[in-house]
Order: C-alpha cells, then sequence, then structure tokens
C-alpha cells in the first residue's frame, strides 16, 4: 500500500456577495450535495479553466493555417455516420408515437 500524501495546504479566499446570491449558491450546492465552498471553489475552477483554454493560441505556418481555414470552409463530406445523426430525431422533439401512456 502506498504512503498516505499530505493534505495539500488551503489557502483562504474571502467574499462579500449579496444575501439573494448567497441563497442561490447555497439552494444549487445543496441539491448537488456540496458544501458551499466546494461548489463555489467547483465552479470558480471551472470557469477559470474555460477562459484560460479560451486564452490557448496556436501556431501554425502560413501553409498549415491556409489548410486549416480550408478545411473549416469546406463543406462536410456525406457519410454513414452523419446520415444516421441527420436521420435520428432529437430527444427534445418528441412526437406522439414516441409518448407511452
Amino acid at each position: 500500500m502506498p504512503p498516505a500524501r499530505p493534505a495539500a495546504k488551503r489557502e483562504t479566499l474571502n467574499l462579500r456577495i449579496n444575501r439573494e446570491d448567497r441563497s442561490l449558491i447555497d439552494r444549487a450546492a445543496k441539491a448537488l450535495g456540496k458544501s458551499r465552498i466546494d461548489f463555489v471553489v467547483d465552479a470558480a475552477r471551472r470557469a477559470a479553466e474555460e477562459t484560460m483554454l479560451d486564452q490557448l493560441m496556436f501556431k501554425l505556418s502560413p501553409k498549415a493555417y491556409a489548410e486549416f481555414l480550408a478545411r473549416l470552409d469546406a463543406p462536410a463530406q456525406p457519410n454513414e455516420r452523419l446520415r444516421r445523426a441527420l436521420q435520428t430525431e432529437a430527444p427534445w422533439e418528441v412526437t406522439q408515437a414516441n409518448l407511452a401512456f
């Protein structure tokens, strides 16, 4: 059995928020079975990761960039997977035939 890892040091983050925001956060945290702090930290981490991913920059040669743009502009090529996807009814498009009473 591997040795136990020491607990990571935790930092303090103090926030002042209005009562309505705190109430909403508390209700959402409770709905997920999380503590307020776990809910807030998880949400803040997701937002931070999304922000950082939006900041990624890819460096391409002019030739590779032109090819990338050409592929973006090209129409999708028909294939079996695309045909199946286009023929599959979306879950939110419920018809009378799909309803079971």
